[in-house]
């Protein structure tokens, strides 16, 4: 892996493992995880270099990351430290920053946020879009006991519909449409581990060496 760059973007449905897929397959090639730990900001007064701050430094291994962040300063950085600080655009444009840098310093694998649309183009992108049926959903988010029963199926509604609604307004794209990836996984019969594995044999046929 050390002399290929590869870098993962992955979009999935709520509940269908697409995350957990991502952090197996991070663990197992060996590269860096990036998800809520880099790219969730408080939209409060606080500031948004704090924000980012403290949540880089929440898990262990983020110090190229807290570096990153803390080069973003207003003479470098594309998004605005002004009056407009924490308004929605200008957060998608501090995290695009972000995950940009990431893509160009290491291999990585990037939890949703769009990062498939901004990182187009870019050497090594391997673009995953993970999905399952419903039921299987369902059971999954039970399993994680987040809701009462009858609230599962309308928060799997809310959470993919806000998905979607994001990835339109800030790519003009279908959020689902299978032109935006490289590869489409349905995890509902062979699970996360089946995913990876998936994945792993993608990698293969596109001449990435996995062995470590």
């Amino acid at each position: 892996m050390a002399d290929k760059r590869l870098v993962i973007t992955i979009g999935r449905q709520y509940g269908s493992g697409g995350a957990e897929t991502g952090r197996r397959l991070a663990e197992e090639l060996g590269i860096g995880f990036y998800d809520k730990n880099i790219l969730r900001v408080n939209s409060d007064e606080s500031g948004i270099k704090e924000s980012y701050f403290h949540l880089a430094d929440e898990k262990a291994g983020s110090r190229l990351l807290y570096k990153i962040i803390s080069s973003l300063t207003p003479e470098k950085g594309a998004p605005s430290f002004g009056s407009d600080l924490v308004s929605a655009d200008n957060l998608f444009r501090f995290q695009s920053e972000v995950i940009r840098k990431l893509a160009a310093a290491e291999s990585c694998v990037i939890i949703g946020r769009c990062a498939d649309y901004v990182l187009e183009g870019t050497e090594g992108l391997v673009r995953i879009h993970i999905y399952a049926d419903y039921e299987a959903r369902e059971q999954r988010i039970r399993e994680k006991n987040l809701y009462s029963e009858k609230e599962i199926k309308k928060n799997i509604k809310r959470i993919d519909r806000e998905r979607r609604d994001y990835y339109k307004y800030y790519t003009g794209r279908d959020w689902e449409s299978l032109e935006n990836y490289d590869l489409a996984i349905n995890t509902t019969a062979i699970g996360v581990e089946g995913a990876v594995q998936v994945v792993r044999n993608y990698l293969s046929l596109l001449g990435y060496d996995l062995e470590r």
